[in-house]
């Protein structure tokens, strides 16, 4: 077909700071998913939407471009009203896991398409592999069904869903581009909303191990992509919460499913629970359920046969023995005190390298792989004692793990104190 603008023109337009109208948005995400803007082209584009910014109706016009490049979920017919969750990623990051089964508990259907781990945070579809016979493929068919039957699932997103994103987001990768708030919000915008969920709960990480460093930039993250979910007619809310720690004490993937499994049984690290309890009571308020708490379906074993009930609709077994690492190593406390830090990022890094994630798409992941910790900032320690356990099926890789965490603890004298945000740090809506 002849092209309706010229890509050129398109770039200029936003390297001279200009907008671009409705017309050259449609236009550009089409011919470049056909094929017809090249990747250099997008990939300047790219780079001038970083350098330049959008304005809400620009970004509102891209997310809903992006959409329309493929296929949009209908959840219209189920018995109940749906709500799901997006983190923008971090270091123990297992809340989906609690999470899904918890919601479907409450009665809201939880229609959870999630992804795998690239670098240092890691993939719920990564953990729940993790699980014997569990599986992340499934057809629309099946996932409308077990919605309907089990209330909640986690599974992959098809090919079918904001193939745009797909080919942008590989682009923006390897082109620097990948901090443009712009093209990140409309990045998980776009599959979200062509998800077809009715209300949607983003959880947007501030800290070392999050991609926002800075409460501010979080902010403004969190405040597009609300935008961008209110003018798609999603009821959208997002939560700003702390990932200068680890969640919870565990990174990687079998060690996250167990962890999560505590927090179903009534138990689990007070962070997870209360992240959990938190974000449920969002998501069931933006269905329209807040007449119930989320915390008496923990206490009473609902929301552990919810799980048990969405981990065998996908062929595995919720009662099998988790994989377990070969070999462990433990690192001490070096001296008496109160820890004070303990750095997400670096903590994540060590998760990575000791086989719990993966650098490039094609990497195996170990599901016995991760860290394990003992304390968390405000814990007093004495020297000697267990801080981390690293858990490998491969010990050569300790010293790279080990290398990583240089730095990632502070032991400071006793009576001091953290100097940390809260969890949750501010809602947006």
């Amino acid at each position: 077909m002849s092209e309706r603008f010229d890509a050129v023109d398109v770039i200029i337009t936003k390297r001279g700071r200009g907008e671009l109208s409705d017309a050259q948005i449609d236009w550009v995400i089409d011919a470049y998913t056909r094929g017809a803007v090249a990747d250099e082209q997008m990939s300047s584009l790219a780079m001038a939407i970083l350098l330049n910014g959008m304005n809400r109706r620009e970004i509102s016009r891209w997310t809903a471009a992006m959409i329309a490049s493929g296929e949009r979920m209908d959840f219209s017919s189920l018995s109940r009203p749906t709500a799901d969750k997006h983190s923008t990623g971090g270091v123990g990051d297992k809340i989906t896991l609690p999470l899904a089964p918890l919601v479907a508990a409450c009665g809201v259907a939880v229609p959870q398409l999630s992804g795998r781990g690239l670098g240092h945070t890691g993939g719920t579809l990564d953990k729940l592999e993790s699980v014997p016979g569990w599986r992340a493929a499934l057809s629309n068919d099946e996932m409308m069904r077990q919605l309907e039957d089990v209330g909640a699932v986690i599974c992959a997103a098809g090919d079918g869903l904001a193939p745009a994103d797909k080919k942008l987001y590989a682009l923006r990768d390897v082109t620097g581009t990948v901090e443009a708030i712009p093209l990140i919000a409309s990045s998980i915008m776009s599959k979200k909303i062509a998800e077809g969920t009715g209300a949607l709960v983003l959880d947007v990480k501030v800290g070392s191990g999050a991609f926002m460093k800075t409460v501010e930039d979080a902010r403004e993250l969190a405040r597009t992509m609300v935008d961008l979910g209110t003018d798609a007619g999603v009821n959208t809310v997002a939560l700003l919460t702390n990932m200068q720690v680890p969640l919870g004490l565990t990174a990687g993937n079998a060690l996250e499913v167990r962890e999560s499994v505590e927090v179903l049984a009534g138990g689990g690290p007070e962070d997870v629970v209360e992240l959990t309890l938190a974000l449920a009571r969002e998501m069931l308020a933006a269905a329209g359920r807040d007449d119930i708490d989320p915390a008496d379906a923990l206490k009473d074993g609902r929301a552990m046969d919810a799980w048990k009930s969405m981990i065998r609709a996908q062929g595995g077994d919720p009662d099998a023995e988790l994989p377990v690492a070969k070999e462990t190593h433990e690192v001490l406390v070096p001296a008496d005190g109160v820890l004070t830090e303990l750095d997400a990022l670096k903590v994540g890094v060590a998760a990575w390298r000791l086989g719990a994630g993966r650098a490039r798409k094609e990497d195996p992941v170990q599901a016995g792989a991760g860290v394990e910790m003992h304390a968390k900032p405000g814990a007093t320690v004495r020297a000697g004692e267990k801080l981390l356990t690293l858990h490998t099926d491969t010990p050569e890789r300790f010293e790279r793990a080990l290398e990583s965490l240089d730095g990632a603890f502070t032991i400071a004298p006793e009576g001091s104190r953290p100097d940390l945000l809260p969890l949750v740090i501010e809602k947006i809506s």
